[in-house]
C-alpha cells in the first residue's frame, strides 16, 4: 500500500506528461519528505526509467546512483556494517576501494548518519543513492549464510509439528503455507542467489535430505537436513508453481517469479519421483530486464571466430544456429548477436522461454504452454508481421523448424538454438527433425557451437609449468617448449575452489557450397566437419586450450567440457 502522504504527489505525477530536465523533478520532489519513496513512486507511475529518474536524483543531491544488483559487493564490505544497522538505516556496504567503504544509501544527503556508520565501519564512507527497496532485498539476499538456513531448519524441527502423525493431505497443505517453511524456502533461494547458483538440487537420501547449488558449472553440497521436512518442503514448492501437492508418483513441472528489488526474478522447478521421495531442481533464470548486455566484443571469443561471426550476423537472409548443452550461454550470446544489428532501421522480434533481457527496440514474445501458445504458432504469427530478424528460442519439433528454414528461405535472418554436441551435429540434427535436406541446405548459413568452463579466479591464480606428458596429450612434439598453465590456488573469494565466474570456448562451421552440396547428399557429420575444415573450422578444444594459455581457465574443465576426440 502506498502512503497516504503520496496520494497528492502521485495525483500531480499523473497531470505531468514528462519530466525533461533534473530542475523540474527536484522542485516536484522538494516540496514533499520522504524522497526515495517519492522517486520511487515516479518509476512506479512510469514518468520516468527506473535508470532516468535514479540518475536525475542523484544528480539533484549530488550524489552517483548505483543499482545493488548491478554492482560488486564483497564480503568485507558486508561485515564492516552489522546486518542490524543496515536494515534500519536502509544501506547496504558495497566495497572497499582506497581505504574508503563505499555505501548504498537511500538518504545519502543525510550528513549525521553517513557520519554514524563511518564510525561504525571505522573507516571514511562514500554514499551513493540506491532505492529503498532495492537495497532492502540486497540486504535480504546478500546477509543470507548458511548459517541462517541451519537457525531456520533448526526452528523447525524443535517446533514439535513432527511428533505428531505423518503430515498427510489437508494437514500438509496447511503446513506447505506456513510462514515457517515459507521463509526457509525464500532463504534457500537467497542464498543460491547470493552465491551466484544457476540451479539447486533438492533430494531425498536413505537417511537425511540434502540442497546442493550448482555453482561455476560444479555441483557442491551445501547443506543437509531431516527426511522428515522433505515433503513438506517440495510441497511449498508445488505451492508456489501451482503444481498438484498431492501427485507424487509422476513428474511435474512448472515456474514461479518473486520481486527482487524493482525487478522480477524467474525460476523454472522440475520434479520427478526417486526412491527415497520426490526431487526437486530449481532453475534460477536472470532477473527481468536486470542481466547487462554483454556484447560480443566483450564475450572474450577468439578473433578467429569473433570476426568471421560478425560477417555472418550482417547476412539478410538465413538461419544461424548456436549449439550446445543446456545452460552453456547459448541465449546470452544471441543476444549479444542481436544487439550488434539493433537499429531502427531493422525489424526484430523475438520469441522467447522465458524473456531473460528486455531488449530496447525488439519486440519480445514469450511462450505459454498453459494456453497452448507455443514457439510454432508465435513464429507463424511473426511471418505476417514484416520482420526482418527473427530469434527463435529453441526449435525443438518439426513445424517450428520447417517455418524457420521457410522465414530463411524468403528473406529472413533467423537466430535460433539446439541441443547438439558439435557444430555440424546441427545440419544432422534439423534432418532428423523433419526438414528435408534440400531445404536445410540453402537456408542454414552457419552454426556456433559454444560451452562454459569455470574461470579461474583472479584473487589467487597462479602460475605452473605443466608436465610433458601432459603437454604431449594436447600438442604436437615438434618444437614444443615449456609453458604455463595457471590454476586457483583457492581462497575466501572463490569459497576455495579455485574459480569464480565462467569462460565461454566456441567452434564455428562456415556453410560453403561444398558443404551444401554434402548436405544435399545426406553426408556424414564427419564428411561435412572435413569440408568445414577447408575454410577455417576448429574444434571446440581447440579454442578451449587457447583460453587456458591465456590463463583464464583450466586444462581440467576443458577436459571435462569437450569430447575425447581430438582432430588437429
Amino acid at each position: 500500500m502506498r502512503s497516504p502522504k503520496l496520494k497528492p504527489f502521485v495525483a500531480r505525477l499523473r497531470g505531468q506528461p514528462n519530466f525533461d530536465s533534473i530542475q523540474e523533478l527536484t522542485a516536484l520532489i522538494s516540496k514533499h519528505g520522504e524522497t526515495a519513496e517519492l522517486v520511487q513512486a515516479v518509476i512506479d507511475e512510469h514518468m520516468l526509467t527506473k535508470d532516468d529518474a535514479c540518475r536525475m536524483w542523484g544528480d539533484a543531491i549530488g550524489t552517483a546512483y548505483v543499482d545493488p544488483f548491478a554492482s560488486v559487493i564483497t564480503d568485507e564490505a558486508l561485515e564492516l556494517i552489522p546486518v542490524e544497522i543496515a536494515r534500519k538505516s536502509r544501506c547496504i556496504g558495497l566495497y572497499v576501494l582506497n581505504g574508503v567503504l563505499t555505501v548504498a544509501m537511500a538518504t545519502p544527503e543525510n550528513a549525521d548518519l553517513v557520519k554514524r556508520l563511518s564510525q561504525i565501519a571505522g573507516m571514511p564512507v562514500s554514499p551513493v543513492f540506491a532505492l529503498p527497496r532495492e537495497i532492502g532485498d540486497a540486504i535480504t539476499i546478500n546477509y543470507c549464510t548458511e548459517k541462517n538456513l541451519e537457525d531456520s531448519l533448526a526452528e523447525i524441527e524443535q517446533s514439535g509439528v513432527f511428533d505428531q502423525p505423518e503430515l498427510i493431505g489437508e494437514r500438509l497443505a496447511v503446513f506447505a503455507e506456513s510462514n515457517s517453511l515459507t521463509q526457509l524456502l525464500d532463504e534457500i533461494i537467497y542464498f543460491a542467489m547470493r552465491e551466484r547458483a544457476t540451479d539447486i538440487h533438492i533430494e531425498a537420501q536413505e537417511t537425511q535430505s540434502r540442497i546442493r547449488f550448482r555453482i561455476d558449472g560444479m555441483l557442491r553440497e551445501m547443506i543437509t537436513y531431516s527426511r522428515k521436512l522433505h515433503r513438506a518442503l517440495i510441497s511449498r514448492l508445488k505451492i508456489l508453481c501451482n503444481l498438484n501437492i498431492s501427485e507424487s508418483r509422476f513428474p511435474q513441472d512448472g515456474r514461479f517469479s518473486m520481486p527482487i528489488g524493482s525487478q522480477t526474478a524467474n525460476f523454472r522447478v522440475s520434479t520427478i519421483p526417486s526412491a527415497y521421495g520426490e526431487k526437486a531442481v530449481i532453475r534460477i533464470l536472470a532477473m527481468t530486464g536486470k542481466r547487462t548486455m554483454i556484447t560480443l566484443d566483450k564475450m572474450m571469443m577468439s578473433q578467429t571466430i569473433l570476426t568471421p561471426f560478425k560477417r555472418l550476423i550482417q547476412n539478410p537472409n538465413g538461419i544461424i544456429f548456436v549449439t550446445g548443452p543446456t545452460g552453456s550461454g547459448k541465449t546470452t550470446t544471441l543476444y549479444a548477436a542481436l544487439n550488434e544489428i539493433n537499429t531502427p532501421a531493422i525489424n526484430i522480434s523475438t520469441i522467447e522461454d522465458p524473456i531473460e533481457i528486455q531488449l530496447a527496440g525488439v519486440n519480445q514474445s514469450q511462450v505459454n504452454s498453459h494456453i497452448d501458445l507455443k514457439f510454432g504458432t508465435i513464429l507463424r504469427a511473426l511471418m505476417r508481421q514484416d520482420p526482418d530478424a527473427i530469434l527463435v528460442g529453441e526449435i525443438r519439433d518439426q513445424e517450428t523448424a520447417k517455418i524457420a528454414t521457410e522465414a530463411a528461405l524468403t528473406g529472413h535472418i533467423v537466430f535460433a538454438t539446439l541441443h547438439t554436441n558439435t557444430a555440424a551435429q546441427a545440419i544432422t540434427r534439423l534432418i532428423e527433425i523433419g526438414v528435408e535436406p534440400y531445404m536445410v541446405a540453402p537456408s542454414v548459413i552457419g552454426v556456433l557451437a559454444q560451452r562454459l568452463a569455470a574461470r579461474i579466479c583472479e584473487n589467487c591464480k597462479e602460475a605452473y609449468t605443466p608436465s610433458r606428458d601432459l603437454l604431449l596429450r594436447y600438442f604436437r612434439e615438434e618444437g614444443l617448449t615449456d609453458v604455463s598453465f595457471y590454476r586457483g590456488r583457492g581462497c575466501p573469494a572463490c569459497r576455495g575452489t579455485g574459480y569464480k565466474g565462467r569462460i565461454a570456448f566456441h567452434e564455428l562451421v562456415l556453410i560453403t557450397e561444398e558443404i551444401r552440396t554434402l548436405i544435399s547428399e545426406g553426408r556424414s557429420v564427419q564428411e561435412i566437419t572435413r569440408a568445414a575444415a577447408k575454410v577455417g573450422y576448429k574444434p571446440l578444444r581447440y579454442d578451449g586450450l587457447k583460453k587456458v594459455l591465456l590463463g583464464l581457465t583450466t586444462i581440467d574443465e576443458i577436459e571435462q567440457n569437450t569430447s575425447f576426440e581430438w582432430a588437429t
